[in-house]
This record gives structure tokens, C-alpha cells and sequence, in this order.
């Protein structure tokens, strides 16, 4: 699928919901500056600079879903502690439906706490990691409660996620009654397996996503090279009844196999600062995409990306559309171009823009036939802010206007002429008399006319003024005019 094929799929997902059964934890974070060696035992001291805490585990996947736009129906069980407490809370914040989680009294919250220290006082560095956890089965009771938590989700979700990492939740017999509900209501069941050397109890689930050193363990042989994930793919799908099983493959991307489709998608190489959640996201946005529509193979496209921007990130970190977005656009600057038909995408990316504390500047106009004045106009709007997005008036607009004889160029050699100028960013098309719409739903920060709109009164200013924005008039070129330029011509000819 090309990039705006997949700009196109990526903003029109929607809010699926996605209901996620598995092992809930709760991530915290240690960090202090190692300072010196203790004179108690050989071992570092660490001065505590700062406490964080985080959805781990299943958890982890809940907070990518639903900053993925996405609802979360969360099934799991977490301890009459602290630290389940703490779990809720962060599920409540991150508005997961957690009322699928059952709380226990017999069994801990599964908790890891990592110790990180700055080396040289600047570059963060993971030191120890405590685990608190209990693995045994639950008992019959607790999964029975657990099941009927479960199958009162089943019905307004688009797609069940299994996200199991061996703590005891999804044994064997539990994992297969979860599957077997879940295709009777005729919904698709997405697995992330642990490193475990038996994946049966995931017979008749719709897609596995083990990683390298997960499938070796299942299949029995190391995954060295693309063919081995190829005969790993195809052997697993086989044994365990499967749609499609997705292999990651860190740096090399994935392999996909279904019914129809053999094949090795690379992913871009990037920066990797820590792969911790990399597989959590992957799991996440391809079930979103899914959930939302998506086929398999567009969906692992987009998991790709979304994985490809969170091992960029320190530990488990969630990623958005938006960033996506800009992944997309950023990765395809030269394929994608500054001429958007499709507005939704580009609202996306100026929210992302914004996000990042760029300014965005607006101004709109015919454009007709190119001159000095253009140009030192549009000049002028670059020193106002960062991006620069032209409003173009369409044929239609511009005949409205300036009358039937009007333009001389059409819109779309109007907007390739913009586009060549470095200092336009975007070009969009409206076909109404004035921007005003347009200028509502892009909310620039500036808002930029010629100086000869002081007395007609700039269209667009209440609105961009009330949104804590600005105008500014360009001062004019005298002599240079479109229409003067055009009159000459005319007369020139005669």
C-alpha cells in the first residue's frame, strides 16, 4: 500500500473497541544519579532523583490502544494491594474500561520495579529490575468469574486480544475456553505468545505475533534468517489452525503467512534506544487496525511503523495516530508532496505540528499568474511562524470572483507552481468564495492578508483572534498585480 493509501487508512480508523485479556502489571521506575560505591558492599549508590509509574504487561497494551484512539475493554486480575490500586488508577487515565479486572486477595499485583541511574550524570541506564509476582494457575472459581468477565465483553467488541506472558492468568484449559467464546461470537482473536516450547492451548485463534527468539522456541529451530522464519510461519500456522501468524523480526521488520500471502515486510531501520514495549505496540496497533477494518497485511504495515517509533523511546512508551502520521509523511516527504487532497490527513499532521510547538500560518488566494509581489508575499508568511499552509481558490472560486475569463492558469497548475516555492509547505484547494471554513478547520496561529484587506476587514480574524492567534497584513508590492500583469498582456497582444 503506498503512503497515502496508508495515511488515508491510518486517519479513518475510527474508535474500534478491542477487548484484552491477559496478564495486567504495574511498571516503576527508579531513577537516581550513581553517584559512588557503597562502603556497606561492592555495590553502587544511587541518590533517588525521581519516581515514575507505568502500565505494564497487559496493562502496557491497554494504554497503546487507547492512545491509539481505540477503546480498551480490559479481563485480568490484579492484588487487594498498593500497587493494584495504582494499576486502576493509571487504567482509569488512560479511560480503559477496567471493570473486567478481578481483584484478588490470595495473590500479589504482578510488579517490576527498575532502578535506572545516569551514567556521567546524563545517559539513563537500567541497573536492577525487582520483580514481584505469583505464576501458579488461579483457582476454578477465580477462573470461572474471570470467564464470565470475559463473555460480557464479548459482544461490543470488534476484536479479542490475548496478550499472555506465562503469570499463571492464561493456562492452557482457560486459554481455549477464552478462543472457543470468542468464535462462537464470531470474533477474530489476535495472541502475543510467551517464550514458551508449547503453543497448542492457542489452537483456533485467528493470529499469532511470537518474536524471533519466541518462535524458535516453539517451532524447535533457530530463526536465523528470513527462510527460517518462512518454514517457522508456515509450520505454526499449520499445527495451531491459524488465519495468519505474524513473525517480528526486531531491526529486519516481520514475516507474514496466511492462506494467500508469503512474504518478508521490512520495516525502515531507525535509532533504537530501548526495544522495551516494542512487541506491546506492535501487538496493539494491529489489532486496532484490524478492529477498524484494516486486512491483515495493511495492518501489519502500519504495526511496523508504530513499533518501529516506540523503540525510539525510553522504555515502554505508547505511540499516536499523529505520530504515525508524521512517520508516514516524513519517511515519504519527496512521494507525498506539499499538494494535500485529502484535508482530514493534513488536520492530523497540523495537530501533530502543534503538538511539537511549531506555529502554523495561514493565508489563501488565487495565485493566478506568479510575480515578485507573490513571491515576497509568501515570503513575509515563512518569517511569521514555521509552516506555511496556502489556501488555494479553485477554478470555480477564482470564476466567482474575477468572472468567467478567470484564471488564466488552472488549480492545478496553480498549486505545482506554489509547491516549487520553499517556503510554501502546504497547498489546499477550496472551492467557496471566501477561507473562512477552511481557516476554521486548520486554526492557525497566524492568519496573514495584504496590506489592503486593513479596510475591507480581514475574513477569518474573529475567529483566529479568539483562538489566542494573530494577524498580520504583508505589506504590498506597488505595480504588481495578477490582473495588471494580465491587462498588460492583453494589450500587448493588440
Amino acid at each position: 500500500m503506498t503512503s497515502t493509501e496508508l495515511l488515508r487508512v491510518v486517519t479513518h480508523l475510527g474508535s474500534p473497541t478491542v477487548l484484552l485479556a491477559g496478564d495486567f502489571m504495574l511498571d516503576s521506575y527508579i531513577f537516581g544519579d550513581a553517584l559512588r560505591i557503597s562502603p556497606e558492599a561492592p555495590v553502587q549508590v544511587l541518590k533517588v532523583m525521581d519516581r515514575q509509574y507505568c502500565a505494564g504487561g497487559a496493562a502496557s497494551v491497554a494504554a497503546d490502544i487507547t492512545t491509539l484512539d481505540a477503546r480498551c475493554h480490559c479481563v485480568g486480575t490484579i492484588g487487594q494491594d498498593p500497587e493494584g490500586r495504582r494499576l486502576l488508577e493509571l487504567l482509569a487515565e488512560m479511560k480503559a474500561d477496567s471493570s473486567g479486572i478481578l481483584t484478588l486477595a490470595d495473590r500479589p499485583t504482578i510488579s517490576k520495579q527498575r532502578v535506572i541511574g545516569l551514567a556521567q550524570h546524563r545517559h539513563r541506564q537500567q541497573l536492577l529490575r525487582i520483580d514481584d509476582e505469583c505464576t501458579v494457575p488461579l483457582s476454578p472459581k477465580q477462573y470461572d468469574q474471570l470467564y464470565e468477565l470475559f463473555k460480557a465483553g464479548l459482544a461490543a467488541c470488534d476484536l479479542v486480544c490475548l496478550q499472555d506472558y506465562n503469570k499463571g492468568m492464561l493456562d492452557d484449559g482457560f486459554c481455549r475456553r477464552l478462543i472457543e467464546a470468542a468464535r462462537q461470537a464470531g470474533k477474530r482473536v489476535l495472541v502475543d505468545p510467551p517464550l514458551k516450547n508449547d503453543y497448542s492451548k492457542f489452537t483456533g485463534a485467528s493470529i499469532i505475533t511470537p518474536n524471533r527468539k519466541e518462535t524458535s522456541m516453539a517451532v524447535g529451530f533457530s530463526i536465523d534468517r528470513i527462510e527460517d522464519a518462512a518454514r517457522a510461519a508456515a509450520l505454526l500456522r499449520e499445527q495451531l489452525q491459524l488465519e495468519a501468524v505474524v513473525i517480528t523480526l526486531d531491526k529486519e521488520g516481520s514475516y507474514l503467512r496466511t492462506a494467500d500471502i508469503d512474504e518478508h515486510l521490512p520495516t525502515i531501520p531507525l535509532t533504537v534506544y530501548d526495544v522495551t514495549g516494542a512487541g506491546d505496540m506492535m501487538l496493539a496497533m494491529l489489532a486496532v487496525a484490524m478492529a477498524g477494518g484494516c486486512d491483515i497485511r495493511t495492518a501489519l504495515q502500519l504495526a511496523n511503523i508504530a513499533s518501529g517509533i516506540e523503540v525510539g523511546k525510553f522504555g515502554v512508551a505508547t505511540v499516536s495516530i499523529d505520530e504515525i502520521v508524521n512517520e508516514i509523511i516524513q519517511c515519504n516527504k519527496g512521494k507525498i508532496g506539499k499538494i494535500r487532497e485529502d484535508l482530514p490527513i493534513l488536520l492530523r499532521e497540523l495537530e501533530y505540528r502543534r503538538k511539537q510547538n511549531e506555529t502554523i500560518v495561514f493565508t489563501n488566494g488565487c495565485f493566478d499568474v506568479l510575480h515578485r509581489g507573490h513571491i515576497e508575499y509568501l515570503n513575509f508568511c515563512r518569517r511569521q511562524g514555521d509552516i506555511v499552509v496556502v489556501g488555494l481558490n479553485s477554478d470555480s472560486s477564482v470564476r466567482a470572483i474575477k468572472g468567467p475569463d478567470r484564471p488564466i492558469n488552472n488549480q492545478k497548475d496553480r498549486a505545482s507552481v506554489l509547491a516549487a516555492l520553499e517556503f510554501v509547505d502546504y497547498i489546499v484547494t477550496f472551492d467557496e468564495p471566501d477561507p473562512l471554513r477552511l481557516i476554521q478547520q486548520i486554526q492557525p496561529n497566524v492568519l496573514v492578508k495584504g496590506a489592503d484587506w486593513a479596510q475591507k476587514g480581514v475574513i477569518g480574524r474573529e475567529f483566529v483572534e479568539s483562538c489566542g492567534g494573530r494577524v498580520e497584513l504583508a505589506p504590498i508590492v506597488e505595480g504588481k498585480s495578477s490582473t495588471d500583469l494580465i491587462n498588460k498582456l492583453g494589450k500587448d497582444r493588440t
